[in-house]
Order: structure tokens, then sequence, then C-alpha cells
């Protein structure tokens, strides 16, 4: 589904990525680790489209097109997903508006409210969400926790193809990372393919990765399976070198 090849990129003059190499096969579950600074949120970044990065080598293809050619809007429509680890508040924006516009945008439809939140309280419920939460403007007064959950709700809603989590699991409670773990698995059974990049073993007591990459200075620099995130916590990043 992605492959990207020896890819560099900067932010300003700033080179971060320093030749990348990377292919995820479709229902794919992959794990991306390293410490601050290695680069895993720049390539999240790239991935998406992000203008404040350029990439200045190296090719990355999606279901085989050259996602580089394409802007943020056509990779959202091809399915790419990216959750924010600071989502923005937006005041005079209920939840419900906004879930269903982004829902009958995708689908080509256009559900009333009524109808669209009998579609939703299954998501809800997963989430251990109450209805209540539909009715508060979009992330305003949310808590670090909420501000996931809505990430996560958001993402069953528009049930993307390739989902890019990004320390989704951070200052999460247990609970709230059960939540986020059933959501990701729900999803997953349903087809997607998943890139969950995270600093911590944790969530991975919930879910079942095909490869975990462990990223530094720029570079995927190993790769196995989960019994590598026991090798980090036992010897640390440097000792995964």
């Amino acid at each position: 589904m992605l492959k990207i090849s020896n890819l560099h990129a900067n932010i300003g003059d700033n080179e971060i990525l320093k030749g990348v190499d990377l292919a995820i096969s479709s229902r794919d579950m992959i794990v991306l680790m390293g410490k601050n600074g290695s680069g895993k949120s720049t390539l999240s970044q790239v991935l998406m489209g992000n203008p404040n990065y350029t990439v200045s080598y190296g090719n990355i293809s999606f279901s085989e097109k050259d996602l580089l050619a394409l802007d943020v809007t056509a990779r959202a429509k091809e399915g790419i997903f990216l959750s924010f680890q600071y989502p923005s508040e937006i005041e005079g924006v209920t939840v419900l508006h906004y879930l269903r516009l982004i829902y009958n945008k995708k689908n080509n439809v256009v559900l009333s409210p009524i109808k669209f939140k009998k579609l939703v309280k299954e998501y809800l419920d997963l989430l251990k969400m109450d209805e209540s939460f539909l009715s508060r403007y979009l992330n305003e007064g949310f808590s670090g926790g909420e501000k996931k959950r809505m990430e996560m709700l958001q993402m069953l809603v528009l049930s993307p193809v390739f989902v890019i989590l990004d320390e989704v699991d951070s200052g999460l409670d247990v609970d709230a990372l059960k939540c986020v773990s059933a959501a990701v698995n729900y999803l997953k059974e349903k087809g997607s393919t998943f890139l969950i990049i995270t600093h911590y073993s944790r969530i991975l007591k919930y879910l079942e990765p095909n490869k975990v990459f462990i990223m530094s200075s720029g570079k995927i620099i190993k790769e196995g399976g989960k019994e590598l995130v026991l090798e980090i916590e036992s010897t640390g990043y440097e000792g995964s070198k």
C-alpha cells in the first residue's frame, strides 16, 4: 500500500529525514518508535502533505500513486488520516455538526442530524463517550484525554484506508488507552492499515502489530516483531542500535 524510498525532508534549512525506507502492506499494523527528535513526527507530517516540510529527495507511492504529487486534500480523499497531537479548538462548531459534515462530504450523502446520531452511537459506545459530547464545541475546554477520544471518534466516522496515529497514547490513563486501542482494533478488523508512532510500549499491551521499526537521526535503523519493544525497555534506544 505504502512504499517510502530514500526519503529526505527538511523544515527550513534543517534536514530531519535523512534517507527513510519503509514499506507497509495493506491491513498491516506497523509501530514506529524512537526517542524525541528522531524524525517520527516529521515523517507523519510529510506523509500527510504538511506544506511546512520540504521533500528534497526520494519517493513515496501510495496504492501505486505518486503521493508527493498530491496536496493534503487529495491525500485525505485517497483515504489517509493523521491524528493531531494538539488539535485546534473551534468555538461555535459543535462536534455533531463537524462530524456530520465530514461524513456527508466523504460519502456524498446528506444524513440528517437524527440519522447521523444513530450511526455514530456505536462509536460513542466503543469510546465510552456520552451522547452529550456531540453538543459541545469542537475541542473547546476538552481535557487531553477527551481530545484524543475526539480524534478517535473522527477516525471512526471517516473509516480511512490508511491511518497515521502520532503519539495518540501520550498522557492517557489506562481507561482512555483501552478505549483508543478498541477503536484501532475495530477499524483494523474492518480492513484499515495503521502506522502507529509512539515512545512507549503501553499501548502495545492492547494491540498486535505486524512489525516494529526503530527510528534514529532521521533513518529507520532496526526492525523486528513485538519482542523488539521488550528489548528497548531493557536496553533503551541507544542499546538497540
